[in-house]
């Protein structure tokens, strides 16, 4: 039997019994893990409260064995919140529709348990706080986040150069299974032709340019937001179910 302490975002829970939570978590250390939370839906928990999803966390497990990660899931013990984002997120329905889809992406590109994944951890940790704080528009967070996440998993779009052959840009067609813009002679049945502001703004959000991104007209904005959801959708072979409900 083991003790084990890390910090995490909680991704989502789902009701165990009848006062008992199986939290999801995306931590810093050992990647994702489901964990089972007791008694925290009895009206008395202050444990509950801080294992809500949004909530980034300081966590205390105890497992059976020498892995977090085993046959059995592991029990949380202790939890201590180190950034509440949910009070920022939840109120405002932009905000927390874009969250939402934030966590789904995070559980989705971590899909193998007790794996480390230190960039997508930092990845969102960033976003919920940037979110929380209402430093830019949501959907343009959230469709940054997406980019980023796609790069650290090795599926990083290019809005430049060709993506076939490496020819220098600007390009002006845009393919999903090509991965992202290609020139004339790359061009595949499906390319799309979108706007030169869209590829900018998309480059923008890849790199962390948010001047640019911020002053960006709004069709633009809407265009790009076509585009990442087909490039996550391709790469994830199906869709997200949040993506509908987010505020374009």
């Amino acid at each position: 039997m083991s003790l084990f302490r890390d910090d995490g975002v909680v991704l989502r829970t789902q009701k165990l019994g009848e006062a008992d939570r199986i939290i999801t978590m995306l931590t810093r250390g050992h990647g994702r893990v489901r964990a089972v939370a007791r008694g925290v839906r009895r009206t008395k928990s202050k444990f509950g409260a801080r294992l809500e999803p949004f909530s980034h966390v300081d966590v205390q497990f105890f497992a059976r064995g020498s892995e977090l990660v085993g046959r059995g899931l592991p029990l949380c013990t202790q939890s201590e919140t180190i950034a509440p984002y949910g009070g920022g997120i939840v109120t405002d329905y932009a905000r927390y529709t874009a969250g939402t889809a934030m966590l789904e992406t995070a559980e989705r590109f971590t899909d193998h348990e007790g794996e480390p994944a230190v960039q997508q951890y930092l990845l969102l940790v960033g976003a919920l706080r940037t979110l929380a704080r209402g430093e830019h528009a949501p959907h343009l967070v959230l469709d940054a986040f997406l980019l980023r996440s796609l790069a650290v998993n090795g599926y990083a779009p290019s809005f430049g150069d060709c993506a076939k052959c490496g020819m220098p840009g600007p390009n002006r067609f845009f393919s999903v299974a090509s991965g992202g813009t290609v020139c004339a002679d790359c061009r595949v049945p499906g390319s799309v032709v979108p706007s030169p502001q869209t590829l900018v703004l998309l480059g923008a959000l890849l790199t962390g340019d948010w001047e640019t991104a911020d002053a960006c007209e709004a069709r633009y904005v809407r265009e790009g937001s076509g585009l990442v959801s087909a490039y996550l959708h391709w790469h994830l072979e199906r869709g997200l179910r949040s993506l509908r409900y987010v505020e374009k």
